[in-house]
């Protein structure tokens, strides 16, 4: 279950990278003839300090809509625990028809993801990590479902303190 209201990450202290994952061409047609305009869908990440985030924005040209994009994906951060090579244990993260599975990979294994996931997983600082999208493929599903998925991750600090044992005992 994720975190109702987590802590907000300040991005100026944060090395981010953006990627680009999608640009659509809106049209609006009104009675003067076809309005056109696009949206951005993005993902910023520090890979360092394990923080990604993910926002759209829409403007009438393509650089306008990718600079809202990142400003809303940095109001998105979150901090995403992993150990120093892959993910703590499987997870699936569900948004609308759209599926995300990421499981723990041995260290070699690389990022094994297509798309809107591989973006997110590079973003976050997963170096290995085995994925499957399921359902839709829709970008914004995906990524959605991909957040959804990685909101679930726990660490072992917050594992043992749910149990009531020691950091140690965590399997």
């Amino acid at each position: 279950m994720p975190a109702a209201n987590p802590k907000r990450i300040d991005p100026a202290s944060l090395n981010l990278k953006e990627h680009v994952i999608s640009i659509n061409r809106v049209t609006k047609v009104v009675k003067g003839g076809k309005n056109l305009s696009f949206a951005a869908l993005v993902v910023v990440g520090d890979p360092g300090s394990k923080v990604v985030g993910f926002g759209t924005g829409k403007a009438r040209e393509v650089p306008a809509a990718i600079k809202k994009g990142i400003e809303s994906a940095k109001r998105r951060l979150r901090k995403v625990h992993v150990t120093e090579h892959t993910i703590l244990h499987p997870v699936l993260g569900r948004f609308g028809s759209g599926e995300v599975l990421l499981k723990p990979a041995p260290a070699g294994t690389g990022v094994i993801a297509g798309g809107p996931v591989r973006a997110v997983m590079q973003a976050a600082g997963v170096p290995n990590v085995l994925t499957k999208s399921i359902g839709s493929h829709n970008p914004h599903n995906v990524i959605r479902a991909t957040f959804a998925a990685l909101e679930q991750l726990r660490d072992k600090q917050q594992v043992a303190d749910l149990r009531g044992i020691a950091v140690e005992k965590v399997g």
